[in-house]
């Protein structure tokens, strides 16, 4: 089993409540829009980070982090990027993609709004932990996490961090 803390939108500003929710997680995965590197240094000295660029990111995250990170944890073929939509919306630059080559879970950031959606269409399951960052629209900061035992995702857990 392997426990996954999902955070985006930090947008440079790191609450140390993170640290507690995350402290039971194998890893930790940014959904992009880190704001400096020196944040995602900090969640990567904790725990093993794997994390997309955001649109607001500079040339140092973006050297270090990709746009579109495609792997597997343990039986599960994830997709992660920054801009990606949701279902129904998936981003133009994306759609044929997702669409020829569903990933088990699609992750993405950007929309500062929590969504999970079970894509029937393609049986994937669309996370976005909304944004942990104090800057956007959005009024409750917010994280994700949930667990992968082999194929099987469970024991998901929306986590509130105050108002922004």
């Amino acid at each position: 089993m392997t426990t996954i803390g999902l955070i985006s939108d930090t947008h440079g500003y790191l609450d140390d409540k993170v640290f507690k929710y995350f402290n039971e997680c194998d890893e930790i995965w940014h959904a992009g829009d880190f704001g400096n590197l020196d944040l995602a240094d900090k969640l990567a000295a904790f725990k093993p980070l794997r994390g997309v660029y955001g649109n607001i990111d500079g040339r140092d995250i973006r050297t270090v982090y990709p746009e579109h990170l495609r792997f597997k944890c343990e039986e599960v073929d994830v997709w992660m990027t920054h801009i990606g939509g949701y279902p129904g919306k998936y981003n133009p630059k994306i759609k044929e993609e997702i669409f020829a080559n569903p990933p088990k879970i699609f992750i993405a950031g950007h929309s500062h709004i929590l969504k999970v959606i079970f894509d029937k269409k393609i049986g994937t399951l669309h996370l976005n932990p909304g944004a942990a960052g104090k800057q956007g629209w959005h009024k409750m900061r917010s994280l994700l996490k949930f667990c992968i035992s082999g194929e099987k995702i469970h024991t998901l857990e929306v986590i509130e961090l105050g108002i922004r």
